[in-house]
């Protein structure tokens, strides 16, 4: 019955808002395509180098964009000794890689080539180290096993969130050193290191810590080399996770220790950054705010290369572009949003979502006064799963906080845009985790109401052929006004949308 009054009460407010839904299509109808090419052919420009956090790319498209809200009239919204401002200036840590490697019996993997390393531990040399499986690295494996000082060998399927989870888990019980398992053969290995490359052997990122570090980090490795490193097979170590799944509990120590000798080396510089916010403020309900966010930065060069990122994010920082522009356009016509709109392109997404995690750590607007985070992440190609019907746009994360919000995306999109809504990426068991892979994650775990739109990953995702030519304008434009109309309605209803569940700010480790 509850359900039920909440769908009515909807639908009521659209049919009885006739007049502004009017409002809403013609100010829409100023999202173009033409407009959207305009934006991302700069910052898709070879000239931008690739965005890469930190470099002068980015920087370059830093400007772009307070220039372009400053031409609008957004408010800058920052304070800083010098007034206020659009950027939320920060320092990250960057750690490059230097002479990287692992030994396994008599063959060396290195980094980019056999193997791949995230983290930013120097171990001062080769170190021969103690390795011992513990499945995929749950709560109650590692409760069973000891595992202080050695490495860990995990079998985790997911995205780097679930990996950096599983990581800071097995630190905090005294691991070593992770060895992460995440594709099925040596074949897919070699095509995830192809894939990953430019990401891992471009540098990581974090904040800077007075506290030395003391996580060893994480190699990536394939099942093969894992097996052989525990002197296994692949099959034998799948056959002992399953048992385990399925309530052996000491199955997998049925998969004996092993050693293997490594060296990570990693060169350290702080690298300073910026978010670019701006502001609209709203008219009698200005203190509750509606944030639309997508990343402007992306991977840099991979050699002589350039990853120009024109799907991602690209797509969506234009699109803010343009959905800021409507809104604009909306209050210089006296229609202005009776709810603030916090309009604001992040960095560092690709080093590990740190733009947004440092504002959602130091917000401009109190979280507590945030009503929604409506994030684009990629919504400018056409995956392979929708080559024949590709009006559709999946959405993630509109139902995990908010029934409300649900509620009012779906009729949003039956009103005004008539997608193919897919929720694929929303099921929470879906392997690529897509929920904890993009900006929106760090006002979710604030139990901050969000949605996430995304076209899916297709051929050139992560690669230098992610470029302006195969971006699908058109469609585009339609999913930037499905946002804009998204984001109208939450910013003029009279009730604030509610956030009637509870997000665990910890990514499980079972």
């Amino acid at each position: 019955m509850k359900r039920l009054l909440l769908t009515l009460c909807i639908a009521g407010t659209f049919m009885s808002g006739y007049a502004q839904n009017e409002e809403a299509i013609k100010y829409a109808g100023t999202i173009n395509k033409d407009d959207l090419y305009g934006h991302l052919s700069i910052l898709a420009s070879d000239a931008l180098e690739g965005r890469e956090t930190g470099k002068r790319g980015q920087k370059m498209a830093a400007a772009y964009i307070r220039a372009y809200f400053q031409e609008l009239g957004l408010t800058a919204p920052v304070e800083t000794k010098g007034g206020k401002s659009h950027f939320q200036e920060f320092n990250l840590e960057k750690n490059a890689p230097g002479d990287t490697y692992l030994k396994i019996g008599d063959e060396k993997k290195t980094n980019g080539e056999g193997t791949l390393y995230w983290g930013g531990m120097n171990s001062n040399g080769e170190q021969t180290i103690e390795a011992v499986f513990v499945g995929e690295g749950d709560t109650a494996t590692f409760k069973s096993m000891d595992v202080k000082g050695k490495a860990v060998v995990m079998n985790v399927k997911g995205g780097f969130q679930l990996f950096r989870q599983k990581r800071n888990y097995a630190d905090e019980q005294g691991a070593a050193l992770v060895l992460m398992v995440n594709t099925d053969n040596q074949k897919d290995f070699d095509e995830l290191i192809v894939n990953w490359k430019g990401f891992f052997m471009g540098a990581s990122m974090g904040f800077a810590s007075e506290e030395p570090q003391t996580s060893g980090g994480l190699f990536f490795i394939s099942p093969e080399n894992a097996a052989t490193i525990l002197k296994s097979s692949k099959d034998k170590m799948n056959k002992a996770l399953d048992e385990y799944k399925s309530g052996k509990t000491t199955a997998l120590k049925k998969i004996k220790s092993g050693k293997f000798t490594y060296k990570t080396e990693r060169k350290k510089e702080i690298v300073s950054t910026e978010n670019v916010l701006g502001f609209l403020e709203g008219t009698d309900k200005k203190e509750e705010i509606v944030v639309i966010t997508a990343h402007y930065d992306h991977l840099g060069k991979t050699g002589d290369e350039i990853n120009n990122g024109a799907d991602d994010d690209g797509s969506g920082t234009s699109s803010v572009l343009e959905i800021a522009e409507a809104f604009v356009k909306a209050k210089d016509a006296g229609d202005g949003p009776r709810r603030s709109v916090l309009f604001m392109t992040v960095t560092g997404e690709e080093k590990g979502l740190l733009g947004s995690e440092y504002y959602s750590d130091n917000p401009v607007f109190p979280l507590a006064n945030t009503v929604v985070d409506l994030n684009i992440d990629m919504i400018g190609r056409i995956d392979p799963e929708h080559e024949d019907k590709p009006n559709y746009v999946y959405l993630v994360g509109s139902d995990r906080l908010s029934t409300e919000l649900h509620e009012i995306s779906e009729k949003v999109n039956e009103t005004f845009t008539k997608f193919d809504l897919d929720y694929t990426y929303n099921d929470e068991s879906h392997p690529d985790r897509i929920y904890y892979r993009s900006d929106h994650w760090n006002f979710a775990k604030n139990n901050v109401p969000i949605i996430f739109y995304f076209n899916g990953t297709h051929a050139d995702y992560h690669k230098p052929t992610d470029t302006i030519e195969k971006i699908e304008f058109e469609l585009m434009t339609k999913r930037a006004q499905l946002v804009f109309h998204t984001a109208w309605v939450i910013a003029n209803r009279d009730q604030r949308i509610i956030a009637d569940k509870i997000q665990d700010a910890k990514v499980e480790s079972k």
